[in-house]
């Protein structure tokens, strides 16, 4: 049963008396405990359907589905908040705050239960990713790339939410760390019965991921 689904989406800007569609009569679900991946070239509209997904932007056309509920009913505001976590390429860390800092803000304004212990939480979510106690209590700006992204992962998982998008979340590593990174996304599909969305450019982590699409033109293909 699909958790997310997005139902004839259609996105485009205005070119005169043309319409230029960015997406297309788009149809997708996605299921918990499965981690897929959209590929497809620069500008072929990825992101735009990531944000789709995660309720940053509107359709013009099309709705998308939460559990059979229109995101748009929900309420953009409270799909983000509560249920859904986004992870970008270039980290969105608060860079005056620890990294147990930048994980426990979520959990400070979701209305999902959380534990009296966060700082707690905090930490061994960062731990459990591969972020030590010692550099838990760093400045993110201290961190490495790698470490950084491990940071933004733990913050998406703090709030326990079921869906988690990423946009090139490895754009900016080299291949050791991407291949981490990957791993830690199978775990939380595979182990955790999260549902891990990936846009990618990366062939190789569209071979890993259980469902690989394809996006061009416009149009949503299964990727084989």
């Amino acid at each position: 049963m699909s958790i997310l689904k997005a139902s004839k989406l259609g996105y485009y800007y205005q070119d005169g008396d043309i319409r230029r569609f960015i997406l297309k009569n788009t149809n997708i679900s996605f299921e918990r405990g499965r981690f897929y991946t959209i590929v497809g070239q620069s500008g072929s509209g990825k992101t735009t359907l990531l944000s789709l997904l995660a309720g940053l932007d509107t359709p013009q056309e099309g709705r998308v589905f939460y559990e059979k509920k229109n995101i748009e009913k929900i309420g953009y505001d409270e799909y983000r908040r509560d249920y859904i976590s986004i992870i970008f390429q270039h980290y969105n860390l608060i860079p005056y705050l620890t990294a147990v800092e930048n994980v426990m803000v979520p959990m400070s304004i979701t209305d999902n239960e959380i534990p009296d212990n966060q700082e707690e939480v905090a930490i061994n979510l960062l731990d459990y990713i591969g972020v030590s106690k010692e550099k838990s209590k760093r400045l993110v700006t201290q961190l490495s790339g790698g470490e950084q992204q491990r940071v933004a992962i733990a913050r998406a998982l703090a709030t326990n939410v079921d869906i988690i998008l990423a946009d090139e979340p490895t754009g900016n590593l080299d291949e050791e760390m991407e291949q981490e990174i990957v791993e830690i996304f199978k775990m939380l599909a595979h182990k955790h019965n999260k549902c891990v969305i990936v846009v990618t450019h990366s062939p190789e982590i569209a071979l890993q991921s259980d469902e690989s699409y394809l996006l061009r033109k416009g149009v949503l293909r299964k990727n084989v």
